[in-house]
């Protein structure tokens, strides 16, 4: 055990939810059909002698995937979760809707290539998304065929590579999420972690080294015919303006089914790393934070980290990586964290997120063309229900307002406007969209709190009522409740 008492992280913070189970093969249910010979075989330790005369535990991995992939029952699990996520076409234009016009042929066909091994994936169409803190950000889209081979190739993989991986790490895993990562944020803090590795990978999907991804996923399994599917994937190039296509010789682009896996398991060196050094560590795919208990302790996780990123062919971000106390604060996972000058620990939403919610309202919220102003008798509770513009308006506004505190709703702050402040900034967009530019002076008075409440408008103080309020709690130790107050 470390001594600034790091050692009590494994012991009272990392497990979350059940505790992984031993490997399951997939589509075999072991009680009824136990390991055949060679299986038994494989798992048995080598008999060959070693220079050291004791004998070594041969590392088990996975053989004869690839009929579990193109499997019919397989392709018709992985059709149904990629037509209930939807999503935008790819490069061949194809909808989801037109795939499912003929899904029993084409999931047909998808079988006979991949048993053929004539399945050629097809590059992905690459679209700009703004990125929170200004610019944009590339998103690959697969084809819908691409979508189902991959998440077919993911069901089989899934189970193999789950129970290997960290607690540490939340993203995209079942039973585990940003809910469970911010949990154990707020559990750190309240047991006095203060000391924070703030750190950001620089350009992480577009850093992944295709060649050592694929030696990592073959020290699990080894089946050569996955792998190439898997580096057929990777290596499937970027349609860029309509009709150029880019070759991808590295990383693995955003927006796919697989992507998520190859990520975890290409940081799970990271992961065990820190673990084996003792640190608190909180990931969720490429976004992490290490809490430790005092400065020392976190500048060598930060020197673990940086040698372990290194061996990856990866770096820090040099201007977003840092190490920080608590009263200086951080973000994680769309929240703030910081001490007030009273000593509180406070969790309240983040600027950036500040900045999307104020973005998506006003994308709800737009003035009708050419509005003119409104007659002050039309400016009631029956007129405005009767309004179907407005009634669609606040529906909108709901549907994204629930959404949106479903998963704020974790906010803990002593200050009691906290969400006030967003509610306002909501009911000043419908005035406007309501009243045009004339929702000022003693018309925004016409549209009062009380209307907007009558018309339905979803409120978030009032939601919040039913949830813990105040900082976070304090440690439960002696003395000044700033241990980590920069001095």
């Amino acid at each position: 055990m470390s001594q600034d008492g790091d050692g009590e992280w494994e012991a009272k913070l990392s497990p979350v939810g059940r505790k992984a189970g031993p490997i399951a093969h997939p589509y075999r249910d072991r009680a009824s059909h136990p390991p055949s010979r060679a299986e038994q075989d494989r798992s048995r330790p080598s008999g060959a002698a070693t220079p050291d005369g004791v004998r070594r535990e041969k590392k088990r991995k996975w053989y004869s995937l690839y009929d579990k992939v193109f499997a019919v029952q397989n392709l018709q699990a992985a059709w149904e979760r990629v037509r209930a996520n939807g999503g935008a076409p790819g490069c061949d234009g194809q909808t989801v809707e037109q795939f499912a016009a003929q899904a029993e042929a084409n999931l047909l066909q998808l079988h006979e290539h991949l048993r053929a091994k004539q399945y050629r994936p097809r590059p992905v169409k690459r679209v700009w998304i703004p990125k929170a803190g200004g610019g944009k950000r590339p998103l690959g889209i697969p084809t819908v065929r691409d979508r189902i081979v991959q998440q077919a190739v993911l069901q089989v993989l899934s189970p193999i590579f789950e129970p290997l991986f960290s607690h540490a790490s939340h993203g995209f895993r079942p039973e585990r999420g940003c809910a469970t990562a911010l949990e154990i944020v707020d559990r750190a803090l309240a047991c006095g972690y203060e000391w924070v590795v703030d750190a950001d990978i620089e350009r992480f999907f577009d850093s992944v080294d295709h060649c050592r991804v694929i030696r990592l996923l073959n020290e699990e399994i080894a089946d050569g015919s996955v792998l190439n599917l898997i580096e057929a994937f990777l290596k499937s190039g970027v349609l860029i303006g309509g009709s150029e296509v880019a070759a991808t010789e590295m990383g693995t682009p955003q927006g796919g089914p697989l992507s998520p896996l190859l990520a975890n398991v290409y940081l799970h060196p990271l992961d065990v790393a820190l673990t084996e050094g003792r640190f608190g560590l909180v990931r969720y795919a490429d976004d992490f934070v290490i809490f430790t208990k005092s400065r020392e302790r976190a500048a060598e996780a930060l020197g673990v980290v940086q040698t372990t990123l290194a061996d990856l062919q990866l770096r820090l971000h040099p201007e977003k990586t840092r190490v920080a106390a608590l009263d200086e604060g951080f973000d994680f996972l769309g929240y703030h964290y910081f001490r007030d000058g009273e000593g509180r620990r406070q969790k309240v939403v983040s600027r950036k997120s500040r900045g999307r919610f104020h973005e998506a309202i006003r994308q709800r919220t737009k003035r009708h063309a050419g509005q003119k102003r409104p007659r002050p008798s039309r400016c009631t509770a029956a007129h405005l229900r009767r309004n179907q513009r407005v009634q669609a308006m606040v529906a909108r506004v709901n549907r994204y307002l629930r959404g949106w505190y479903g998963y704020f709703h974790g906010v803990r702050t002593s200050w009691q406007d906290h969400l006030d402040d967003f509610d306002r900034y909501v009911r000043q967009r419908l005035r406007h969209a309501i009243l045009g530019r004339y929702a000022k002076c003693w018309w925004n008075q016409l549209v009062g709190n009380g209307l907007l409440d009558q018309i339905g408008l979803f409120s978030l103080t009032w939601r919040q009522a039913a949830y813990p309020s105040g900082p976070l709690p304090a440690p439960p130790t002696a003395g000044d409740p700033g241990g980590s107050r920069v001095r």
